[in-house]
């Protein structure tokens, strides 16, 4: 090369560009020049390259540079994309607010595992008297026969689920037995608590306090059952699902209930309509079902006084606390609880008995039944009246009265 140049400087018009002093990384091939042109390198054949490999090499190189990063491609118009956020006063039922019958199911299956364990635990006392004389029954047994039969249904009357309730599940399993569906002594208990299950698991409609608004409870029973605490526990349990609540102490006779209503509704944080001791409880309960209009209340629960169910004029009288109310709200009452109390056994049968004939019995409450034996009356009542136990109480605390659980009441008895 430097031969070539020094042929060409006698010619030339004007020196050449000064050499430079050779680098590290320089090209061995010549500079071009306007006489020499480079030889023509032959084209790389395209290679099959992805998509997604050239985006990625391109990303890198675009990374390499010193310029800015390159905005990313845009999307095509017909991709789909996420429909923005619902906004407004529908958005909160398109977000998922449940009513509030789905809400308290859901926080009732969430909560089954720890009440299941709490249910057995208060109910000790009721399944030992019921497992325990059926286990005694079918120990060393071998076959399913008449005599055992007898035996399973002494065991069960004397555990206070009735004649007539026993009756009726030795029916269902002496046809199990006869159409060879049942042949083991060992299955006799699991099928005893499936039919004990189903009597319990009563075809009625729920408890559904959206369906009215205000949707009005009226609590009976005698005295001593614990309808005052029953209503502060409903309270509370109501409005920690968001409703409003209403009290209205129409139980204006027995000394000291308008004042322990009154406590209840200061503990739980709800209003409480009330009068003067010894008033026309007919009149206070108007008087509620008006401030629960005028206030825009979702729930009013309504205390009754406590009346022996023998005593027919005192019956009368809760017939015409329903009539008040109706001529202020026409479909008032929407549910009357019955509160029965669990330790008297089959009187509480006969109270029920009375008060469905009477004022109509929508649903029921169970109370004390960790303090008895006696809880086989609830199968006992479901059977014969077909009223639904709405609550069952189980203990003193304030969270221990909770929607009945007809398939873990049924577990909880064996």
């Amino acid at each position: 090369m430097i031969k070539w140049f020094r042929k060409r400087k006698p010619a030339g018009d004007r020196d050449p560009a000064p050499e430079r002093e050779a680098r590290p990384g320089d090209a061995l091939a010549p500079e071009p020049t306007a006489e020499t042109v480079p030889e023509s390198q032959p084209e790389p054949a395209p290679k099959l390259v992805s998509r997604s490999v050239s985006v990625s090499v391109s990303q890198s190189l675009s990374d390499s540079d010193s310029g800015p990063p390159e905005q990313p491609l845009a999307a095509p118009d017909d991709a789909p994309t996420a429909p923005p956020p619902p906004s407004g006063p529908s958005a909160e039922a398109a977000l998922g607010i449940a009513s509030v019958a789905d809400a308290a199911e859901a926080a009732m299956e969430a909560q089954r595992p720890h009440f299941f364990r709490r249910l057995r635990e208060r109910l000790q006392q009721t399944r030992e008297r019921l497992s325990q004389r059926v286990d005694r029954v079918l120990l060393g047994k071998k076959v399913i026969d008449d005599e055992l039969l007898d035996q399973l249904e002494e065991a069960l009357i004397t555990s206070d689920l009735g004649v007539q309730t026993t009756s009726v599940l030795l029916a269902r399993v002496a046809d199990k037995v006869r159409r060879r569906e049942l042949t083991e002594p060992g299955k006799l208990r699991g099928q005893l608590q499936e039919e004990i299950r189903g009597i319990l698991e009563i075809d009625a409609p729920p408890l559904d306090l959206r369906s009215n608004r205000p949707f009005v409870i009226m609590v009976a029973g005698v005295n001593g059952v614990g309808k005052t605490t029953t209503i502060g526990k409903l309270a509370r349990l109501l409005k920690e699902q968001g409703l409003q609540v209403l009290l209205v102490a129409g139980d204006t006779f027995r000394a000291a209930a308008i004042e322990q209503l009154s406590l209840w509704g200061e503990r739980v944080g709800v209003p409480v309509v009330k009068q003067q001791s010894g008033s026309d409880p007919s009149a206070v309960v108007f008087d509620g079902i008006d401030a629960a209009l005028s206030r825009a209340a979702d729930v009013v629960i309504i205390d009754t006084a406590g009346r022996m169910h023998t005593k027919v004029n005192l019956m009368e009288e809760l017939k015409k606390v329903q009539r008040v109310m109706r001529k202020k709200l026409p479909t008032a009452p929407h549910e009357i609880l019955l509160v029965l109390d669990a330790t008297t056994g089959q009187n509480a049968l006969s109270q029920a008995r009375l008060f469905q004939q009477t004022v109509g019995v929508t649903g029921l409450v169970l109370t004390k039944l960790d303090g008895t034996a006696k809880g086989g009356i609830v199968v006992a009542i479901c059977a014969e009246l077909k009223v639904p136990v709405r609550f069952i109480g189980i203990g003193e605390g304030m969270d221990d009265l909770r929607p009945f659980d007809a398939r873990a009441f049924a577990e909880a008895l064996f």
